[in-house]
Parts: C-alpha cells; structure tokens; sequence
C-alpha cells in the first residue's frame, strides 16, 4: 500500500466468506447495498469474472436511474479476491469516469468472527486520492460497506 495514492477501509463482518462473496456476485443482493442508502441501486451488469462487467445505476426516487458505475473486474479469486477498475469500461474501452480512476481490490479472508474484509482503492497520483478521499470516500464506502454487512450477516442468519 501507498498512502500517497492509496485510500483503504477495513471491517469484520460478521458473516462467513461465502455469504460475503454472494452479496458480491448475486445482483439481487448486490443493488441491496452498493449505493449509500436511501439511494436505490439497479444492476445492469454483474459478470464478476476477469474481463467481466460492473454496471450500475442509481436512483434517488426509484424512477428515474442514472448512470453510476461502468467498470471492468480484472482479477476474480472464488471467495478471496475481487479486483475491478472504472479506467477501463464494461466494453474494455479507455473511460474518463466522472470520479478518480481506480483500481479497487476487494480482499476477505477468515476471522474467528466471521470475515475480516479489506478494500484498497488505488488512484494512478496524489491528486486524485486526495479527490476521492474529498468527495467522500471513506463516508461513502464506509456506508456501503455497512449496508455490506447487513446483506450478508442476514444472509447468514437463515
């Protein structure tokens, strides 16, 4: 990790591996909880494979969807790895996002309390870490990261 570049955010969800990976690959689960609450998020795409797509769509009044995120996953390791990045679209074409560039991997692993899970969300310089950390990166995917917890941890409860 570099901190000059890198933002990162860490959490004990209380749920096993598997049912953290199903929030990440089920669409039905997965619009449960990527966009902060109460904003309401569409899957258009979730093909979480290497060169597969992440496509969403958000909604502030459950009618009108716009754009959220087009990316491509790069590395997908079953139930340990998720690797995607927004500089690279869900058609492999260069994009120039509305928000930083990056490259987010998404890590879990076992924890005697279910699964220990980690983010590191890389930026390519100093100033766009320092623009995403503005626009409210730890806020934002500290939100989602709790909305996270609850999709998984009720998914663990049945």
């Amino acid at each position: 990790m570099n901190s000059d570049l890198d933002l990162t955010l860490e959490r004990v969800i209380r749920a096993p591996r598997a049912a953290v990976w199903s929030a990440w690959t089920v669409p039905s689960r997965f619009q449960q909880w990527w966009v902060p609450a109460p904003t309401l998020c569409r899957v258009d795409r979730l093909d979480v494979r290497p060169g597969g797509a992440l496509v969403t769509r958000m909604s502030d009044d459950g009618v009108e969807f716009v754009p959220h995120l087009d990316a491509t996953f790069l590395v997908v390791d079953q139930l340990k790895r998720i690797v995607f990045t927004n500089a690279i679209d869900s058609s492999w074409r260069p994009a120039n996002p509305p928000a930083p560039p990056m490259t987010a991997e998404i890590t879990l692993s076992d924890h005697p309390d279910g699964t220990d899970y980690r983010i590191i969300v890389r930026h390519g310089d100093p100033a766009d870490r320092a623009r995403h950390e503005e626009l409210g990166f730890f806020e934002g995917f500290g939100s989602v990261t709790k909305q996270l917890a609850v999709v998984a941890e009720s998914q663990a409860a049945r």
